[in-house]
């Protein structure tokens, strides 16, 4: 019901210094999600994903983060039945937990292709939704929430309420996303 809060990742780098950086992905994910949420009128905050970072703000909120970027991502990822992020050989996958079907970013296979996959996921937790995006990449998070922008009404009537997970795939031009769809699910749990 709101507000909802999003939160992106923050990474120490140096650059002239160490500084906490948000990379432009996950910044323009932020603020794809707000309009996306504007549009839903619903009022939003924001605040950043510490890499220490175990648990969400109070409230409803979306959680834009992977398991190597903080605690939160991976703890996320634990409660899904259905979907989680692996990383095996130095190469991070998709798992369906199920069969152990993989899906990986096709930016790391042999010839690479500019495109990318992220997890999605609605979780109920303490009569709260969370939402938790996951870029196999940090352009994976943009691309899924292109794919949620425009068929988030079919996700919907798909599975209500309830908690779920799905994997998007999508193509990209440098930082613009060219297209997107649905990979996998969604798997209602």
């Amino acid at each position: 019901v709101g507000p909802v809060s999003i939160g992106v990742p923050y990474r120490y780098q140096t650059t002239d210094r160490e500084r906490p950086l948000i990379a432009a992905e996950d910044a323009e994910t932020a603020n794809q999600l707000e309009a996306l949420l504007t549009a839903l009128s619903l009022a939003t905050s924001r605040y950043q994903i510490e890499p220490d970072r175990t648990e969400p703000p109070a409230g409803d909120t979306i959680v834009v983060c992977g398991p190597k970027s903080a605690p939160i991502g991976a703890d996320l990822l634990s409660r899904d039945p259905a979907l989680a992020m692996i990383e095996d050989n130095g190469r991070w996958w998709i798992e369906q937990r199920e069969d152990s079907t993989r899906i990986g970013s096709p930016s790391d296979d042999a010839q690479p292709q500019s495109a990318d996959v992220a997890y999605v996921a609605r979780h109920m937790i303490d009569n709260r939704v969370i939402i938790h995006i996951a870029g196999i990449h940090g352009i994976g998070s943009l691309g899924a929430t292109h794919y949620l922008r425009a068929h988030l009404a079919d996700v919907f009537r798909q599975v209500g309420q309830q908690p779920m997970s799905l994997v998007a795939r999508a193509t990209y031009d440098g930082l613009t996303i060219t297209d997107s769809e649905l990979a996998a699910g969604p798997y209602v749990w």
